[in-house]
């Protein structure tokens, strides 16, 4: 039997009815729109991706081992592991500082898994196995925001203690409600009826962009609007390392390198160096600002 009230995600729009027969470039029209229409989906989201952000940076800045946790089925799962391992190089933030709760496990990434998505004693076994806890966030993606396996991962997680955030694309959905913090994306019908792939996906995966990126800024891992805490690990890296030390200190690429090499490639270790300070110095100045580059030049200066 059909449902006769599916979610926003699942509608089938008459704006795109007789889609196969259009023109290619029509068809490409109607589906750049609904990727700028979700993108648009995510201004009157920004007040509560601010809230959350805020207090995901709180709960991590204030335990080292807190971790960022993702929990979702299918393209939402895959957005969610796509978002945390760009973390590593980009902020350098710890890998075992990530963590994954996917439906169907690490094959469902390359693979649908019959079933998994409703599967909530799963998540609560990937709660538990993962030793979810009060020094974690957790972000649970859901388009529907029904997804049994994420609803269950969430309240899961906070029971446990974690910091939970849910993003959804239909409003009063039981993920938002399960979440201490919910983020709607209201970005309705698909072109393609049901492929989520396509404007849900898009909302999602800026949202996480944004989400995260506030994250690190909070955390000390931008200084202005500068990649301090790269990883240099190629030559567009390495490179990019220098220029970062050279315009903070007005150095020489040879000073900008010796610095880099003194301090292990750290960006804001070796702009402290370049500033006078040791290298064990710059370190201790770093951790004793937790990582504020801006505060531990300012402390460096009246040394």
């Amino acid at each position: 039997m059909t449902d006769p009230n599916p979610p926003d995600t699942e509608a089938v729009s008459a704006r795109y009815h007789g889609l196969d027969t259009w023109e290619s470039t029509d068809v490409l029209q109607a589906m750049w729109e609904g990727q700028a229409a979700a993108i648009a989906a995510l201004r009157p989201a920004l007040p509560a991706l601010a809230r959350a952000g805020e207090a995901m940076a709180a709960r991590l800045a204030a335990n080292r081992h807190g971790r960022f946790v993702y929990a979702g089925a299918g393209t939402s799962a895959r957005l969610g592991v796509q978002d945390g391992v760009e973390l590593v190089p980009t902020f350098h933030w710890p890998p075992e500082r990530l963590a994954y709760l996917v439906a169907g496990g690490a094959p469902a990434l390359t693979r649908a898994i019959e079933g998994a998505e409703d599967d909530g004693e799963a998540a609560a076994r990937a709660v538990a196995d993962a030793r979810i806890g009060a020094d974690d966030v957790l972000v649970g993606l859901a388009a529907s925001g029904s997804t049994r396996f994420t609803v269950r991962a969430l309240s899961a997680g906070a029971a446990a203690g974690a910091l939970t955030v849910a993003i959804a694309n239909v409003p009063d959905a039981p993920l938002l409600e399960a979440a201490h913090h919910a983020i709607v994306l209201e970005t309705g019908a698909e072109v393609i009826a049901g492929s989520t792939r396509m404007k849900a996906g898009t909302a999602q995966r800026a949202a996480l962009t944004l989400l995260s990126s506030l994250v690190m800024v909070r955390l000390n891992r931008v200084h202005d609007n500068l990649m301090v805490d790269v990883e240099a690990t190629n030559a567009k890296l390495v490179a990019r390392a220098e220029r970062l030390v050279r315009r903070l200190t007005g150095c020489d690429l040879a000073a900008a390198r010796a610095a880099l090499e003194a301090s292990q490639g750290r960006v804001k270790a070796a702009v402290l160096v370049v500033d006078g300070a040791d290298p064990e110095g710059a370190e201790q100045l770093l951790a004793d600002t937790a990582g504020s580059l801006r505060r531990a030049r300012t402390a460096l200066s009246e040394i």
